[in-house]
């Protein structure tokens, strides 16, 4: 897994690449981590080149997004998510929890 982080005035983008499984998930959690520790509670999380993404990814996604909102009334936006991760969120129930953009500008501009 590969994470690029590029810091806007409104919000990080975090760009992932690769998979987000038991062994990758931590080292997502702490780049996150870090980008909150930084009083920055909002973030742009494009996966659109992520390829799989296992329970604990989506633990590490779900608990970024409660940390967000509880702290500054921030939020973790979604960007480019593959079908085949969409399903995975649909079926666990978490697509309401997170806005989905087509494209990092949208997001970007959502903040």
């Amino acid at each position: 897994m590969e994470i690029n982080i590029t810091q806007y005035g409104s919000c990080d983008l975090a760009k992932v690449r690769g998979r987000v499984d038991s062994f990758t998930a931590p080292k997502l959690g702490e780049v996150l981590g870090d980008i909150i520790q930084n009083n920055h509670f909002n973030i742009v999380l494009d996966i659109s080149e992520v390829d799989y993404v296992s329970s604990a990814g989506l633990r590490v996604m779900i608990d970024m997004q409660k940390t967000c909102k509880q702290a500054n009334r921030g939020e973790v936006v979604l960007v480019g998510v593959p079908k085949r991760i969409y399903e995975t969120l649909e079926l666990a129930g978490f697509v309401p929890l997170f806005r989905l953009f087509d494209n990092a500008e949208d997001a970007i501009g959502n903040f």
